[in-house]
């Protein structure tokens, strides 16, 4: 086995920021499901995708699994988390 890889401590693999903001996501989504919304009491479809997509990433990351496809690895990064959350932002407070 010399291709395996050394193992490595499971604490410095935690991304505290990213678990973070999908916990909240998660909590935020479950406890106050009327923030998807729009003005007129319709759910808006492009803010929960935008939300979830954050929980998504922030969850795989931040828990400290990292995939070894390129693809993967970046659609579950914090990178994409922030990505995610400034695009829920942005439909939210903007459109």
């Amino acid at each position: 086995m010399s291709g395996a890889a050394p193992p490595v401590d499971a604490l410095s693999r935690l991304h505290p920021p990213s678990l973070a903001a999908g916990v909240i996501v998660m909590l935020v989504a479950t406890l106050y499901p009327p923030l998807m919304t729009d003005a007129a009491g319709r759910v808006d479809h492009g803010l929960a995708a935008a939300l979830f997509a954050a929980m998504s990433a922030g969850m795989v990351r931040g828990v400290g699994f990292v995939p070894e496809r390129a693809l993967l690895r970046w659609l579950f990064s914090g990178w994409c988390c922030l990505a995610a959350l400034g695009l829920a932002a942005w439909i939210k407070f903007v459109q």
